[in-house]
Order: structure tokens, then sequence, then C-alpha cells
């Protein structure tokens, strides 16, 4: 017989572990190895059994305390004979992982639909499904907002059997496959898994005659026009929550909701960041020499800005408060115009002549970049030189 492994290597956790991370540790693995999860696969049953049983020991103040000092012979002299012959078995396995997993959240029930804890009535009201759409809106529907008009089409209770799947007149029977439990058990011996019931799918019951309209499944799909109101200042990835909008529920069931993802299409004209826009602005090179008036388009029409004299390529000019609104109530971004000076192109005979002629009136005075610039290669070549010697 295989020697045990140390309860604290099984969770993958320190001897000073806190009853958080033991827990932690054990969710992880419980969820890894599940039957459910891995179906036919004996390995991951001795793992399952293996991280139940570590569990079951380091979670418990006392058993811990005993295990600590004693070891594995020590639980086996105070009694504890584990998970197997003798000891517990899987349906204490399943209980204590059910246990584990039902205070949050119904995390249970979600990760394996459904399984052993059904909580209320499965025949009774069941509430519908969220809902979850992509929607593509315009950059400017993004920046002030907008109103859309959604035609939609989801499951609705049927109504001609409410919901209940019988056709007027016919009842709900016991489940033949399940014999009513909701449940049915494959394996034997000592390692058994439930399953939800494949026939009624856990209700325990099925229906003698279906409905005709919706063939049993309670549901029928509706065509619908929902109004979706865009709030100003969101981008992509931005998520709108349309309370009771989703799929219809069963029997009176609440319905669910609908989640509509925003896509916002780019912005010929502008970049985003954050809640700052971007726009390069083509500025004359004669502009740019003597200064003058430049029209940089925002969000809200153009702003016709003053720039001074020597204005270089790349300057940014910073608009306050002409971005995007803030989605929380906060202050709204600015506008940032970068100054891209463009050469002028075509240029007829006379033209040239007048370039040529202001262009020779000039001296390297007039280029303090190209001056500095000079000077950097200057010292980068003696330096050079000097290292060569």
């Amino acid at each position: 017989m295989a020697e045990k492994r140390d309860y604290y290597e099984v969770l993958g956790v320190p001897k000073t572990a806190s009853a958080d991370e033991i827990k932690s540790a054990y969710r992880k693995l419980a969820m890894k190895w599940h039957p459910d999860r891995n179906p036919g696969n004996k390995e991951a049953e001795e793992k399952f059994k293996e991280a139940a049983e570590a569990y079951d020991v380091l979670h418990d103040p006392e058993k811990r305390q005993r295990y600590d000092q004693f070891g594995h012979q020590g639980m086996n002299a105070g009694g504890y004979s584990g998970f197997g012959a003798g000891g517990m078995g899987m349906e204490d396995i399943f209980s204590m992982f059910g246990d584990l997993f039902g205070g949050h959240g119904g995390g249970f029930e979600d990760i394996f639909g459904g399984g052993r804890h059904r909580h209320g009535d499965p025949n009774g009201p069941q509430p519908g499904d969220d809902m979850t759409m992509e929607l593509e809106i315009d950059f400017d529907e993004a920046i002030f907002g907008s109103e859309r008009t959604l035609d939609l089409t989801f499951p609705d209770q049927c109504p001609d059997c409410h919901g209940t799947g019988a056709a007027s007149g016919s009842s709900r029977k016991t489940c033949p496959t399940c014999n009513g439990h909701g449940q049915v058990v494959s394996g034997g011996g000592f390692f058994q898994v439930r399953q939800t019931c494949p026939r009624c799918g856990g209700a325990g019951t099925v229906i003698e005659r279906p409905c005709s309209k919706c063939r049993g499944s309670g549901q029928v799909k509706t065509p619908r026009k929902l109004t979706l109101r865009i709030p100003k200042g969101v981008d992509t990835g931005a998520r709108l929550r349309l309370s009771g909008k989703g799929a219809g529920g069963l029997r009176g069931g609440e319905p669910g909701d609908l989640y509509v993802m925003l896509r916002v299409r780019p912005s010929e004209i502008f970049e985003r960041e954050d809640n700052d826009l971007y726009v390069n602005v083509p500025v004359s090179p004669f502009i740019a020499m003597l200064g003058g008036n430049v029209d940089i388009p925002t969000p809200d029409g153009i702003a016709n800005v003053k720039i001074p004299a020597g204005t270089l390529n790349g300057k940014m000019l910073r608009l306050r408060g002409k971005g995007v609104p803030d989605l929380r109530g906060g202050p709204t971004g600015d506008l940032v115009a970068r100054i891209v000076l463009e050469v002028p192109q075509r240029l007829t005979g006379k033209q040239r002549g007048a370039v040529e002629d202001l262009s020779k009136s000039m001296d390297s005075n007039n280029f303090p970049e190209q001056q500095a610039f000079s000077r950097r290669l200057e010292e980068f070549y003696k330096h050079k030189e000097k290292l060569s010697r």
C-alpha cells in the first residue's frame, strides 16, 4: 500500500498556512479534479479524494494540531480513518465540497450544472437567463451620448402554457430515469458520481404531453424593441446593463438582464487616450515662421487658435476641457493639437523662384536647430577620434 503524502504537500501550502489559504488551495484542487470534469479518469478520482482528506484534517483546528504533532500515525491512533474503507465515503466528500462552494454565490451549481445541491422547487418559478450582445457605435456617439432602438429576438415565457411546457389539461409525472430525484448515479463501489438527470434536467418530473407552441421548452422566441441610452464618455469595452430585459423566466419567474458590450468605431480625425483627444493639424511653414491663426477641430466645432512665430513641427497645443466628458461625472478631458508642418507641393516656376530667393537671403542663424545638431555631431566625431588613437 502506497504511503500517504504529507497533507500540506497535497494542498501545496506551507505548514504556516492560514485557514483561508488552506481553503483557497483546496477549492482550486477540488475544481480541477472534480469527477464531473474528469469522467472516467481514475487518477483524477484519487487526487480528488486525496485533496478532500487533506482539507478535512487541516481545516479542523483539533485535527490539524494532532497531525502537526504526530503525523499520519498519530491520526490513525486517534481513530481517524480518512476517506475510503472504514472511513467517510464519497457522499461525505460531495457534502463537504458543496458546503465549501455553496457560500460563494452558488458557485458549485454554476460550475457543475446543478450537481447535488439544488435550491428551491425545480418545478416552481425560474428566473430567465442574462443575455449579452455587442453594439458598434460611432465615435461622436461615444463622446456626446445617444439613444438607440434595438430590434432583438429573445426567448420569452410561452403564452400558451405559461412556461410549464405542458399542454392544456396535461400534467407532469415522476421522471422514470431518476425516480424523481433529479440525479442519476454512475459508477459503483467506493467511488460514485452523481450527475443531473439527462431526461428531466434535474426537475425530477417530465411532461406527459408537451405544449405544441413551445414543444415543451416553456419558452418561445419573441421579437422586441428596446430603447438603449448611451451615456456621454463611453469607450470600447463599456458594458451597459438593461435590468429585466434579458430572457423571460419560466412559470412566472423574473426575466434576466441584458448586457450590451460597446465597440466604438475609430475616428478619422481624433485619437483618444482615456478622456483626452489628440489631433494632427497641418500648418503652412509660413504661418509657423511668421505666426498666425490656425483652425483646430474639436468635438464641439472649430477653435481658431493663434500660434506664435517660430512654431516648430510637432509643437503640442493643449485646449483644456475640449476632450471627452468623464463617464463618472469627473472633469472633461483635454484636446491636444499636434502642429504638423506641411511642405508646399506642386510649385509653379514663379513660386519656386520666390522660395529660392528667400532661401538665399537666409543664413545659419535662421536655423538654430540645425546649428545645435551640427555641434552635437562635431563633438561626437571628436570623441570618436580620441578613442581611435
